[in-house]
Order: C-alpha cells, then structure tokens, then sequence
C-alpha cells in the first residue's frame, strides 16, 4: 500500500495511507452524480428547454446557476476540512504535506489548477500525474504543496487512540490537561505510526516534545510514557 512521510511542526515523522487513483476517481464520479442531479432538478424547477438555447437566451441565469458548480470543491475543502462530499463517502481528504490541515491558499491553488488537471484536459492530466508521481499528487497538489490520504487507519479500534481508564485511576501527570487538542492528535498518530512500522523512535522524538513542553520529568519507556499521557488526559477530560 502507498504511503507518504511527512514532516510536522514538531519535528516529528509520521507517515499516512495515500488515497489511490481509484478511490479518488471514484470520490470524483460522486461529486458529478451530485451535480447531475442538481442540473436535472433544476431543469424542471425552472424548465431549462434545450440547453443550447436556454445558454443563449439566459446566460446570466446560467452562469448563477453554474456558481455552485465552479466552487463546489473549494467550498467544500475549506468548511469540510479538506473533503468534498464525494471524498468523505470514500473516506479520504485533502492534507498539506507538513501533516497538517491545508491552507485557504493551499485549497485555492488546487482549485484553480482544476483548470489544467481536469477541465482542459478531459481529465487526462490528473489522470497521468496521480498515476505515475511518488504521492499521488495531481498537478494542483504538486503546486499547493497537499496530497489526498485515507481518513481510517489500518488498525483496529482497540489498537488505536482510545485509553480507557477506571473511576480508581491515579494520574500519573496533571500537566496534561495543558495540552491541545493538535497535540493530543499528534501523539495519537505517532502512536498509530509507531503500530504501523515498529519505528519507535517516533515515540521518542514524541516523548521529548511532550516532556518539553509540559515541563515533567519521566523514565518511563517512550512507547509507555505516551500511553500513560493519553490515559491521563482521557481520564482527566471525562471528568470536565
């Protein structure tokens, strides 16, 4: 399975599942289905005729009613947090290759390169670059610096990010609850990257940030030391 390693704020390496040509061809062939009912609809709501005479005859009305159409995918990217509909029911997302969300500039530029990837080209250009480039990436995404993964691990529920904990519970570190939701998520990945690939140095490089910026001392084993962080913090949230 494809893959890509990215670079967060923090320093630390995490890698995530690309979406493949055919997942994201697919989240494509959505979105236009959506957009085919929302024509046909329309044709009846206001008795578009023949499409031809109906471009000629009323090209401002025309042109209002392909505004949802011409934005849909930037609108979507930016309040959807990287999804249009199609791509959430594929379950993959756009991201920056920092690891984290993308940009409105980001968004823009993929949305603007749409002209080039897909409209120009029949599709063909997006076609060929997601194929053959290292991380999928469509002409747009090469220039906006983003590329499309899964949203769901290849981990079980119980392997992944959920520490339950048992009303008797003692906190091992109260300074969690200093702690971000972005970093409460990062150590959540690294603990599914650390899962996927053995590569426990991630945990350590995520140890020493947590350490850092919690001002606490701990010998206890990276690995460890994270999973007692994301009990504490569960523990301590459930009680707010």
């Amino acid at each position: 399975m494809n893959t890509v390693s990215v670079h967060t704020t923090q320093n630390i390496e995490l890698e995530f599942d690309l979406a493949s040509l055919g997942e994201r061809l697919v989240a494509w062939l959505i979105d236009v289905m959506i957009f085919g009912a929302y024509f046909f609809i329309m044709s009846f709501v206001i008795n578009l005729g023949p499409l031809d005479r109906f471009i000629t005859g009323s090209p401002w009305l025309f042109f209002f009613l392909m505004i949802p159409f011409i934005f849909y995918n930037l609108a979507c990217e930016i309040w959807l947090n990287g999804q249009t509909i199609g791509k959430r029911v594929m379950k993959v997302k756009v991201i920056s290759l920092n690891g984290t969300q993308a940009t409105f500039g980001q968004y823009l530029l993929r949305w603007l390169f749409r002209l080039v990837d897909i409209f120009l080209s029949n599709g063909l250009v997006a076609f060929i670059c997601v194929a053959v480039s290292q991380k999928k990436q469509r002409l747009g995404d090469m220039v906006a610096g983003t590329t499309v993964i899964k949203t769901e691990p290849r981990v079980a529920f119980q392997d992944t990010l959920f520490v339950p904990t048992q009303e008797t519970y003692t906190v091992s570190f109260p300074e969690v609850v200093q702690l971000r939701d972005s970093d409460v998520q990062l150590i959540k990945e690294v603990q599914l990257n650390v899962h996927r690939s053995g590569n426990t140095m991630l945990a350590f490089h995520a140890a020493e940030k947590i350490k850092s910026l919690l001002g606490i001392q701990s010998q206890l084993e990276p690995v460890h030391f994270l999973n007692v962080v994301l009990a504490d913090y569960n523990h301590l949230a459930s009680k707010l």
